[in-house]
């Protein structure tokens, strides 16, 4: 741990212990407990912790939408407070969070503080020296939904390693993780590092932005583009949720991208994304992104229908016009939902061409992190046998998941 981190986490030590704060009083042989519940405040609501190394700096921030304190932006918060902002740097989706998924994201400048963006979307996935050179530290303050394949965890790594060569601070505003009870799903495999997963932690990985980002120092997974021998270590300080632990459910205030757009949706992300590699649909271009599944041409799917159009945040969806059949989940309790393959197994079973199932491109390796998926199913086996796969890398990756937590 760094000195810094260290001093940030005693100095939020207590606040973040638990759910609720007892006193004990003693009367004879009895003792009772009264608890008061404490709100959760995000590493941004504690500006206090942080300012003072941002006062008399040149920042660029790393945000979104959803960097919010309150309903006040973090731009507009600082720069009342005096902090010199000379760079947004904008992830997948943009500033402020419309761009659909994929969609190019390009530089501009904000209308209300006249800041300069630069997009870390496209070509230019990792701030450049140029783009580093007039600046002395970077924040990063966005809602991560706590799946491997989110983008905007992909963006931080390459941050953190433009800071690691530039030799920048690089601050995490942590906030809650939304999945942050659950631990499941294979290990990613190196072979198959992409921008939709870049480490080597299963789908679920259960950590904060925060924590991951420790993570990524920590086990040296920041690397000189020039040399895959040469490890970085980021200047990294991280500002702790108040008052949270991953076994607290917790609803995010912002819907953190156009396609999740409510607690469902991010709920069931982790399950229905592996769709995605597959020519069935999860709802993108319908007002249940993320909360049914179908395909078209068959009715055996299921008896619910929909059919995908161009809206804001979904331009040229997959199944764009088609009718699809299949199952509506808005409704299920999905408080409890983590990461289930019956979705994907009873839809695989169920389909007319099975060669076909999954897109010709592979992109299912890279969501799934391994090529072991289509044969799995192919060879009929249930969704306890394939988690029997996941092992040993899940349980190895929990047990190094300790070292880096910093809540209960």
């Amino acid at each position: 741990m760094t000195s810094s981190v260290k001093l940030l986490f005693i100095a939020c030590f207590a606040g973040f212990l638990g759910t609720s704060v007892g006193c004990t009083a003693q009367s004879g042989k009895k003792s009772a407990t009264v608890a008061t519940a404490e709100p959760i405040r995000t590493g941004a609501e504690q500006m206090n912790l942080y300012l003072p190394s941002l006062l008399g700096k040149r920042v660029g921030l790393i945000v979104n939408h959803t960097s919010v304190i309150g309903k006040t932006h973090l731009v507009d918060s600082l720069l009342a407070k005096g902090v010199t902002i000379k760079t947004i740097f904008a992830p997948e989706h943009g500033f402020r969070g419309q761009a659909t998924d994929g969609e190019h994201v390009a530089n501009g400048r904000d209308p209300r503080s006249g800041v300069p963006i630069i997009s870390l979307y496209g070509s230019n996935r990792k701030p450049t020296p140029a783009q580093l050179d007039s600046l002395d530290v970077v924040l990063f303050d966005i809602q991560d939904v706590g799946t491997r394949f989110y983008t905007y965890i992909s963006t931080m790594h390459f941050a953190m390693e433009a800071c690691a060569e530039n030799k920048k601070s690089f601050i995490v505003l942590d906030r809650p993780n939304p999945n942050g009870s659950y631990v499941d799903g294979p290990v990613l495999d190196p072979r198959f590092q992409s921008f939709v997963g870049m480490h080597p932690v299963p789908i679920l990985h259960g950590l904060t932005v925060g924590e991951l980002a420790r993570m990524i120092n920590g086990e040296k997974w920041l690397k000189r583009p020039d040399t895959a021998s040469v490890d970085l270590l980021c200047p990294l300080t991280v500002v702790p949720v108040k008052n949270y632990t991953h076994q607290l459910p917790y609803t995010l205030p912002v819907a953190p991208s156009p396609n999740l757009p409510n607690q469902q949706a991010i709920l069931l992300y982790p399950t229905l994304c592996l769709f995605e590699g597959t020519v069935v649909s999860v709802g993108r271009g319908t007002d249940k992104q993320f909360q049914v599944i179908g395909g078209p041409k068959n009715p055996k799917f299921g008896t619910y229908q929909f059919t995908p159009v161009d809206k804001p945040g979904a331009m040229n969806p997959p199944q764009e016009g088609q009718l699809c059949y299949g199952m509506d989940l808005s409704g299920i309790d999905a408080t409890r939902q983590g990461l289930t393959l019956k979705y994907v197994i009873d839809f695989y079973k169920k389909a007319v061409d099975k060669d076909k199932f999954f897109l010709a491109t592979n992109y299912i390796h890279k969501l799934y992190g391994n090529d072991q998926l289509p044969l799995q199913l192919k060879m009929g086996l249930s969704e306890d046998a394939i988690r029997k796969t996941w092992e040993p890398g899940l349980s190895q990756y929990k047990e190094m998941r300790k070292k880096y937590l910093l809540y209960p």
